[in-house]
């Protein structure tokens, strides 16, 4: 199922859990039955006593997740067109609570975030309560090229960064480095690549029965001393005051205008960014307009049973399939949008995706009594 798990036990016999991904060649990307043994073991090591902190990461240089494993889905959404196909239901409810699990987790649960975190990755890290990024990390919710929306709780962290820059980020699927992560609280510590030796060996060396937080504290402070160096720069939070200024408007058509007119702009990270968004999904740019707006009064298990009704949905319109055939199974990156004008999606197909595609109560409805 493309994951490893090992135990190692320490010098007061507690043991580390440490969780791989392993399907190096698709950049970790996650599949139902990698989301259903990952919250196997997960929940299995929360209950043994004797293991006190675990380790998620993944194999491969390259990345530690880039997102979910989409052509499945979309091979099955094609098949049954205008439906929810039952491959869909069941990956999207295991997958949020799966999230929602590592949000809730009750031991010391470190995410290392090498690499590209993209998509359901970020669902991964943001979930951890010690969040690593490193010199390679790259971060991004990129689903405005998928015909998709930022899923796996992003309606949460997004919907909390400073000013308009979740909104941004949500349109843009610009990605960002170490520093803007630490800048925006999307991630805790930052190390070096090839520190994770270090962390697990110092994980190891912790007397686990007191003092527990102050010693994990001071660990993660000396690695993170040594790596302090190789922080890269910023980009996102110094023009913070630019992106608030250009999406200080009424709606999303203003918003998509004013992001398509930095196309030309000098500097490269905003032409980049405008690129990318002018070339995605314009209903996507509706759903994360909403998702946002919507998310600012809800709890994270709220979060969560929303973007089951919007995935869902997703998969009962044509756009999602489109974009994964257009940039992951053809690869022509030629999406032919159903609605391919801002201003020529009709009101009513918005707020359907926020409607239930279910009998019954709602698959996750549990999420709020945990």
């Amino acid at each position: 199922m493309n994951l490893h798990f090992e135990e190692l036990t320490g010098t007061d016999g507690a043991r580390i859990g440490i969780a791989s991904l392993d399907a190096e060649k698709s950049l970790n990307a996650l599949s139902l039955p990698m989301i259903l043994g990952l919250s196997e073991r997960l929940d299995a090591w929360a209950k043994d006593p004797q293991i006190v902190c675990v380790l998620l990461r993944g194999n491969g240089a390259k990345a530690f997740c880039a997102g979910g494993e989409v052509r499945s889905l979309v091979q099955a959404c094609r098949a049954q067109p205008g439906e929810v196909p039952p491959l869909a239901a069941r990956f999207f409810a295991a997958e949020y609570r799966l999230d929602y699990g590592l949000h809730t987790y009750p031991k010391p649960l470190i995410a290392w975030g090498h690499g590209y975190v993209l998509g359901g990755g970020m669902g991964l890290l943001q979930g951890a309560n010690i969040r690593i990024v490193t010199p390679s990390s790259r971060l991004a919710m990129p689903e405005i090229s998928i015909g998709l929306y930022p899923d796996v709780g992003a309606s949460w962290f997004l919907s909390r960064l400073p000013g308009k820059l979740g909104l941004f980020l949500g349109l843009t699927g610009a990605h960002l480095n170490g520093r803007d992560a630490l800048d925006l609280d999307l991630a805790d510590r930052f190390l070096l690549d090839e520190q994770q030796e270090a962390l697990i060996e110092g994980l190891l060396q912790l007397n686990w029965q007191e003092q527990t937080p102050v010693q994990l504290n001071s660990l993660l402070k000396a690695l993170q001393q040594e790596a302090s160096a190789q922080v890269p720069a910023g980009q996102w939070l110094a023009r913070r005051g630019e992106i608030d200024q250009w999406l200080d408007v009424s709606d999303v058509q203003g918003a998509w205008r004013a992001i398509s007119q930095l196309g030309d702009h000098p500097d490269p990270l905003l032409a980049r960014a405008a690129k990318t968004m002018t070339e995605g999904c314009p209903l996507t740019a509706h759903l994360v307009w909403e998702q946002i707006a919507r998310a600012r009064h809800l709890s994270l298990a709220q979060v969560f049973q929303m973007e089951y009704s919007l995935s869902l949905n997703c998969c009962r319109h044509p756009e999602f399939s489109e974009g994964v055939r257009a940039r992951l199974i053809d690869k022509d990156q030629t999406p032919h949008w159903h609605w391919p004008d801002i201003n020529g999606i009709p009101p009513a197909v918005i707020e359907a995706h926020f409607h239930k595609a279910w009998e019954g109560r709602h698959p996750l409805a549990d999420l709020s009594e945990y």
